[in-house]
């Protein structure tokens, strides 16, 4: 009990109401900015936006609660050990929303520190914030895909023949095709074939495993498909 009362005592003495409330109102609209509009420009999961808040005002108040009192060292480097199991799967996020989740870490770390010159802070975060609005061009976004793995029974002569044969038995030209494997012992070839998400499923692309053109491959989980996605194409 001792111990806890010290440690209050010890966070009044080093902290003032005011600095951390210039430095909460600016990690709030640091982060109003970058969710509220940076993100929100073209479409992605809709999940995120909590994922965001969440790990920002989470590392905020951790850091104005560390750096506010005498904790141990150890306690800083539990807060970065913390930190690192926080993992986003490449399936259900894209590399724009790792990208995100790192700027909105580094936001809370910048307002985080208490006793630091608001026009320091103020700096940091609008670098921060104009760098991702010039390099987050919304001009730039393509339209969600999802990659099919297909493994097809025969062998082909002529690699042109094979989108017409995807083709054929999907009902529809894929977007793009790229041969993984050619097996001539069991004669069978296997190809990912790009397609386009339906509109009914773009919205809530970003998580559940479509792309949207940042390079991940998601996965399709519908019926007649095993658990690593792909689907086995007989014969016609």
């Amino acid at each position: 009990m001792d111990t806890w009362v010290l440690a209050a005592k010890s966070i009044t003495q080093h902290i003032s109401p005011t600095d951390l409330v210039t430095r909460g109102g600016l990690d709030v609209i640091a982060l109003l900015i970058l969710v509220g509009w940076l993100y929100r420009r073209r479409p992605s999961a809709p999940a995120m936006p909590l994922v965001l808040v969440a790990l920002n005002t989470g590392l905020f108040a951790a850091m104005s609660t560390i750096s506010a009192g005498k904790f141990p060292a150890g306690v800083g480097f539990g807060l970065f050990g913390i930190l690192s199991l926080v993992r986003l799967r490449s399936a259900a996020f894209t590399l724009r929303d790792v990208a995100y989740t790192f700027v909105a870490l580094v936001v809370a770390l910048c307002t985080g520190l208490p006793q630091r010159d608001t026009w320091l802070v103020v700096a940091l975060d609008a670098v921060v914030l104009v760098a991702v609005l010039l390099v987050d061009d919304p001009r730039g976004y393509r339209p969600p895909t999802r990659t099919v793995r297909l493994t097809l029974d025969r062998i082909y002569d002529d690699p042109a023949l094979i989108a017409g044969d995807v083709a054929f038995r999907f009902g529809r030209a894929p977007l793009s095709l790229v041969v993984d494997e050619v097996d001539y012992v069991r004669e069978t070839t296997r190809v990912s074939a790009r397609y386009p998400v339906p509109a009914d499923e773009a919205g809530t692309a970003g998580g559940e495993g479509a792309t949207g053109g940042e390079g991940a491959d998601g996965q399709d989980g519908s019926d007649g498909r095993d658990s690593g996605g792909r689907e086995r194409a007989g014969a016609v």
